[in-house]
């Protein structure tokens, strides 16, 4: 059985499409093992998921005993703040966080070597330079997934050079590379001189919910006016001031964020002052089993991303796919792929870039026409039929097969 190392730059506990792409490897027949970041108290260092998958996880800092102690003594002080904006720090903690993501790196490159694999599959580029490495000492083959352009991404501004000196050395090397949409695939061919990527949208399993009054039960909602959902990440760049300020002009709906972020104390004091607490609610983040449950339950899924980096004009998002997955007809960003989706299928509005009034005019019409949001919730149910990971996932199965290609003697052994 071929092995497989997968990195990635989080805890492994809410990646969907990193699990998805472990799932759908393991039952190819390949043994995958995450390597991933250890929050003691919150992960697991070792642990092994139902599907047989591995998972091994290391701190990310050699005092991690230390700031488990200081985060248990200021736990609440330390959530607020990190809920906060983004602040500059300081030479002394960028030094100090320098020092410990490279012993972090260390750690996962020492680990990843001794387990052997015959690949390394690298998420995104925070990751590559140690799959690269890994991948060069342990004779192994290197797969890149690009799950964005960081060359051009909200919040990376600092790193835009480094990130693109990293990509342009590396991405050649790759025996296989893999990105989210056709337009972020055309990129990286261009850029970097590579051949087109393959493309893997970031689409959820096909998951049958039956509608619910999951949402309305748990936050209490009274009045029978429809939920317009908003999930995932609350961070700069995805319209989410914009989307609360409108709730003002569409009076005759709930407003429901799921998800957590740094805009999420923001969030919740801008619908306080604007007076809007009991029609604008917010539910943290909630496990992935858990969510198309409450997907299912809101009536209009909404997608009001601003044009604020290229790799925003050039995403389609799980977002998307998730509320089309649920049955909701949605109102988006008129972008080139979210575009196309939307277009194709009839399955919503949508709405120019950073335009305030035209998301409330659509989100009004939907609102006050039920007949419409029935049409777009019928064409959403059937899209789901072939917008889902199971009709994609032979495409990454058949770029392991290009990648570790079978000899004649393993065809044989088989046979």
């Amino acid at each position: 059985m071929k092995k497989i190392a997968m990195i990635v730059w989080n805890e492994f506990l809410n990646d969907a499409r990193v699990l998805k792409e472990a799932q759908t490897l393991q039952v190819a027949g390949y043994q995958v093992c995450v390597f991933a970041l250890h929050t003691p108290g919150v992960t697991r260092q070792q642990e092994r998921l139902p599907a047989g998958i591995e998972v091994f996880r290391v701190a990310r800092s050699p005092l991690w005993k230390w700031r488990k102690r200081k985060t248990t003594e200021g736990s609440t002080a330390k959530t607020n703040k990190a809920q906060g904006p983004i602040g500059k720090l300081s030479v002394k903690h960028q030094l100090l966080r320098l020092i410990a993501r490279a012993w972090t790196h260390t750690a996962l490159l020492w680990h990843m070597v001794r387990y052997r694999a015959d690949v390394v599959h690298s998420h995104d580029v925070n990751t590559l330079p140690t799959a690269w490495l890994a991948a060069r000492l342990s004779r192994a083959r290197l797969v890149y997934d690009a799950h964005e352009i960081s060359t051009s991404r909200e919040g990376y501004d600092s790193f835009r050079k480094l990130v693109g000196m990293v990509e342009k050395h590396l991405m050649p090397k790759a025996d296989g590379t893999i990105t989210t949409t056709d337009a972020r695939a055309k990129y990286f061919a261009r850029a970097y001189g590579v051949a087109r990527p393959a493309v893997l949208q970031n689409r959820p399993r096909l998951t049958r919910c039956e509608a619910s009054n999951r949402i309305r039960e748990e936050l209490g909602l009274t009045a029978a006016w429809p939920i317009i959902l908003y999930q995932g990440g609350l961070q700069q760049g995805r319209g989410l001031e914009k989307l609360v300020r409108t709730a003002a002009e569409v009076p005759d709906a709930y407003f429901v964020f799921i998800g957590g972020g740094r805009l999420t104390e923001s969030l919740v004091q801008l619908s306080e002052q604007l007076g809007l607490q009991e029609r604008v609610r917010f539910i943290p983040t909630v496990a992935l089993a858990q969510l198309p449950s409450y997907t299912a339950s809101a009536d209009i899924g909404v997608q009001p991303i601003e044009n604020t980096c290229l790799n925003h004009y050039t995403t389609d998002s799980n977002k998307l796919f998730e509320y089309l997955i649920a049955g909701l007809p949605v109102v988006a960003t008129d972008f080139p792929e979210i575009r196309r989706i939307v277009r194709d299928h009839d399955v919503g509005l949508l709405v120019p870039a950073n335009d305030p009034s035209a998301l409330a005019g659509a989100l009004n019409r939907l609102v006050g026409d039920q007949p419409l949001r029935n049409h777009y919730a019928h064409n959403a149910h059937i899209t789901a039929g072939t917008l889902n990971w199971e009709e994609q996932e032979f495409r990454l199965i058949e770029l392991y097969r290009q990648v570790l290609p079978v000899t004649a003697s393993a065809a044989q052994a088989e046979s």
